[in-house]
């Protein structure tokens, strides 16, 4: 699921997966270049539903870390935002970068 944020005072988009279960939420910027990771909106994973995958260079990342495993972003993580859950709803906690977008 796709999500609108302002990070570093810019507009931008963040997305929250469920792997295994448990909500993993990050900005949706890849490591390598600063590109949306998306195959198609709102996909993220790669074919074996393993790990989320850029679709423009392939880097590859874990999802419960957001952890850089394989392509171009070698030593990379995506940016995290804390999640939880409750009363089945999922809430985003913005931090010092990632806010919610002032209309």
């Amino acid at each position: 699921m796709r999500f609108p944020v302002t990070a570093g005072g810019e507009d931008a988009v963040a997305f929250a997966v469920r792997h295994h279960n448990v909500v993993h939420a990050y900005l949706n910027r890849c490591a390598h270049v600063a590109m949306e990771l998306d195959w198609l909106e709102g996909e993220f994973f790669e074919s074996s539903g393993l790990y989320l995958m850029c679709a423009t260079h392939g880097a590859v990342y874990e999802p419960e870390t957001g952890k850089c495993v394989g392509g171009p972003c070698r030593g990379g993580s995506l940016r995290k935002i804390l999640v939880e859950e409750s009363n089945d709803q999922v809430f985003w906690i913005p931090d010092e970068y990632v806010r919610p977008v002032i209309a």
